[in-house]
């Protein structure tokens, strides 16, 4: 028997005045609670019953450990108390941190259905695409768009994004508009991107059937932010790729035109990510359950 359910035993026997009465109560053999008080009296070094013919008694000793143990027991039926309630009704505070564009156009119109879900439940709500260390940051996830490196964290899959090809109005007036790959290599240029991590510069990437192609162009500027990314490429500083729902604005309204349709890049996976758990905690399973419900249908 663990200390735990010893003082409880010992509560037991204090307020019910009888080892028999103890015994039958917690549904223990008479022999199992006179030997868990001998070892329990041994390791305090302290006498904490009397017994007398008609009834056990505390020593003054008993009486103080009793006090004691009435309230860790008392805080530890608290705790356990909470925890049921969570699994049942989660509760507390959740940090996560998500993709600026993401979070304004997708998410957060969905949140006040997530608290009329979950009224209990607070977010905590970051924005960007930098590194976060989530474990020394106190982060509970991450919504993360891409091929990610293995970092020892969990990660379930969300959806997929289409991405697309696309430059400016003034650049296609200039350059006029490749059709094949090979058009690219006579006088086109990138907006190249360099990954915020690696801080390697990434190469163009299209899709001819299931056959993923490269192509390195030449670029004026170079960038690792997403909001300068797009902002080169409607100035017309060269030929960039995003996750079609960051530039649907601009392909409406003219601004930015789609470059070679018909090998489109690679789709991305789009994934929350976040520490692994024994048990995961109920307002994380729930968040992460709700991103899966709802990020599908904004794809």
């Amino acid at each position: 028997m663990d200390r735990l359910d010893a003082m409880r035993l010992f509560a037991r026997i204090v307020e019910l005045g009888s080892f028999t009465a103890a015994a039958d109560d917690l549904n223990l053999p008479r022999a199992t609670v006179t030997h868990t008080i001998k070892r329990l009296e041994a390791r305090l070094g302290a006498q904490l019953l009397q017994r007398t013919t008609r009834r056990v008694r505390a020593t003054r000793e008993g009486e103080a450990y009793y006090s004691h143990c009435v309230r860790l027991l008392a805080d530890l039926d608290a705790v356990e108390a909470d925890f049921r309630q969570e699994a049942v009704q989660p509760r507390g505070r959740l940090r996560v941190d998500l993709p600026t564009p993401m979070a304004r156009l997708w998410l957060i119109p969905t949140l006040p259905a997530f608290f009329a879900r979950y009224p209990l439940l607070e977010l905590d709500i970051g924005t960007g695409d930098h590194f976060v260390d989530l474990v020394r940051e106190g982060v509970d996830c991450v919504l993360r768009v891409g091929t990610l490196p293995d970092s020892g964290l969990v990660g379930r899959r969300v959806g997929t994004l289409d991405q697309v090809t696309m430059a400016s109005a003034a650049y296609v007036r200039q350059h006029g508009v490749p059709r094949v790959l090979a058009d690219l290599q006579n006088g086109h240029y990138a907006v190249n991107w360099a990954s915020p991590t690696t801080h390697r510069v990434e190469p163009l990437e299209f899709m001819q059937g299931r056959k993923r192609r490269e192509v390195m162009l030449p670029g004026r500027v170079t960038v690792s932010g997403v909001d300068a990314y797009r902002a080169c490429c409607e100035a017309g500083l060269g030929i960039a790729q995003f996750p079609r729902y960051r530039v649907a604005d601009a392909f409406a309204n003219g601004q930015l035109k789609e470059i070679l349709p018909s090998m489109p890049p690679p789709s991305l996976p789009l994934t929350v990510l976040y520490p692994p758990h024994r048990q995961m905690p109920a307002r994380l399973r729930v968040f992460v359950d709700w991103l899966v419900e709802v990020m599908p249908k904004q794809l």
